[in-house]
């Protein structure tokens, strides 16, 4: 049962305030002034159901990840996997920072925990030994993570700096290669980095005893 506050809030209407601080001002905005000046509550509202800012941040990286959902996948354990790892990228690009949000949290929460379990399953089913399967799931988490860190940074994030310090020379490789370096096509770098792990696995887990 959910718990409500005497003003009739529960944790769902703050954490869905939370998020849409988050969409509106960004993550570093996000705070639990913020949110009880957004659902025009005192502080003390908020921490009755989020305790404190590090809980409200984990209930809010649960409610990003429930964005990629769990269902209805394909049977192949490869295109299982894959998918579920475009369902992840597509629920943090949902949020403004959602990537952030999630990468700085660990949030043992049902979303969070049924995503994992769902792609671990996968891997298992596959015949992937136990501890290969949860390093893969790590794996390609902190790859998605990573990612999307970057493509929701600024489109400008390397700035002038960067091509300054390429052309000084004391980066030759860096400067021979500084057209992908800035290459911009996320979904084509995800797309290769996720395939570089799931072919790197071969047809099921032989190293992973």
């Amino acid at each position: 049962m959910t718990k409500k506050s005497a003003t009739g809030l529960d944790p769902d209407t703050v954490v869905r305030a939370a998020l849409e601080l988050l969409d509106d001002k960004g993550a570093d905005a996000v705070s639990v002034r913020g949110v009880a000046d957004r659902l025009g509550v005192r502080m003390n509202t908020v921490l009755w159901h989020a305790k404190t800012k590090a809980r409200l941040l984990e209930l809010m990286a649960d409610a990003i990840v429930a964005g990629a959902p769990v269902e209805d996948l394909p049977e192949p354990w490869r295109d299982r996997v894959r998918e579920l790892a475009h369902r992840y990228r597509r629920a943090l690009l949902a949020r403004r920072d959602g990537a952030r949000i999630v990468a700085g949290t660990y949030a043992a929460e049902p979303a969070t925990l049924r995503f994992a379990d769902t792609m671990v399953g996968a891997l298992l089913g596959a015949g992937f030994p136990a501890r290969q399967a949860v390093w893969v799931c790590w794996t390609i988490v902190y790859f998605v993570l990573g990612l999307t860190q970057e493509e929701q940074a600024s489109p400008d994030a390397l700035g002038e700096d960067f091509g300054r310090l390429l052309a000084s020379g004391e980066y030759p490789a860096l400067a021979l290669t500084r057209e992908h370096l800035e290459d911009g096509s996320f979904d084509e770098r995800f797309d290769h980095g996720l395939s570089l792990v799931l072919q790197g696995l071969g047809s099921r887990g032989e190293d992973g005893a």
